[in-house]
């Protein structure tokens, strides 16, 4: 095994880096923190990703702080004058704030915008101007960007992203209660990451979604009856490079904890999802249904080998 260091669009988990400061860990112990590497899923039958069932970058984000000790204050909702007040007191009151989800392609700093195929985004807002400009820093490669307030207010509200129900999503006052160690709070994360595998059928997801190894086998049979253009574009842009990272960084992290099977079964699966990158791009359908195949049982490795660490007392 052989750990990944390189750009990904790990934006929440960059963001939340930013706000915690020197007291954070690195990315790499923090994208696992969130839970994202533990599973797949086709939601609603048709839409991939290489994430848990039902789960969701808020999800993760709460999370992370809670294991690592830290507490902040989420608020959501109102309307936008409403929004721009919290946004503004919070950044006056106490420092820049965690703002998202937002639409990235009405992030008008952003080359190729505005844009219907953004995806959902977090930055990490600095300063709102009194002359009505937002100063920000975008983890997506733009320190100390700006833009008008009210574009941003308009990305902010997350129109397009469909695991929120509540606009202008805002943490701040991040205050840390305990001291947690990076190792003790990964252990501390285990029989989440557990739960996470064995798949979490009490979240309510959209009729006809699927996780784990019936979600991958379901979109090897897409793919041999032909991917749609969109769901394409999804694996080739973010989903298969984003997940690949997530479970070579989790790799990283249970080799850490001196978790050496489980180590290996993550970076089994990061190798295997790093090698659907070429397939998807070239359209050699062929090897891609093969490997999501061959991909599809190792999930169920990673959880039987964390399950037996925590059996013995390995991850204790």
């Amino acid at each position: 095994m052989f750990g990944y260091t390189g750009s990904g669009p790990y934006c929440y988990t960059n963001s939340l880096a930013m706000l915690l400061g020197p007291a954070a860990p690195s990315t790499t112990v923090l994208e696992t923190l969130t839970g994202s590497a533990f599973g797949a899923e086709l939601i609603a039958g048709e839409l991939p990703f290489f994430s848990p069932y039902g789960w969701d970058p808020e999800l993760g984000l709460d999370a992370a702080v809670d294991l690592l000790g830290w507490r902040c204050e989420r608020t959501a909702g109102g309307t936008a004058e409403q929004a721009v007040e919290r946004l503004r007191r919070a950044c006056a009151e106490g420092g820049p704030v965690l703002a998202g989800p937002v639409d990235m392609g009405l992030l008008l700093y952003q080359p190729g915008t505005p844009n219907a195929d953004g995806g959902d985004h977090y930055v990490v807002v600095l300063e709102v101007g009194e002359d009505g400009t937002v100063l920000l820093h975008d983890p997506h490669g733009h320190p100390y960007a700006t833009m008008p307030l009210d574009a941003f207010t308009a990305a902010w509200a997350g129109d397009s992203v469909a695991y929120t129900a509540e606009p202008y999503v805002l943490r701040s006052g991040f205050v840390r209660e305990r001291e947690v160690g990076t190792e003790e709070a990964l252990r501390a994360s285990l029989p989440g990451a557990v739960r996470w595998l064995a798949g979490r059928q009490e979240l309510r997801m959209p009729p006809g979604s699927l996780g784990g190894e019936a979600a991958l086998e379901a979109l090897a049979r897409q793919v041999e009856a032909g991917l749609a253009p969109g769901v394409r574009d999804l694996l080739q842009h973010f989903g298969v490079r984003v997940a690949a990272r997530r479970l070579a960084d989790a790799a990283s992290c249970l080799a850490l904890l001196g978790l050496a099977e489980a180590a290996a079964e993550a970076a089994g699966q990061a190798r295997a999802l790093g090698g659907l990158q070429y397939p998807v791009v070239t359209g050699d359908d062929a090897a891609l249904a093969a490997g999501l195949r061959r991909l599809a049982p190792g999930y169920a490795r990673l959880r039987r080998a964390l399950e037996a660490a925590l059996a013995d007392g390995a991850a204790a």
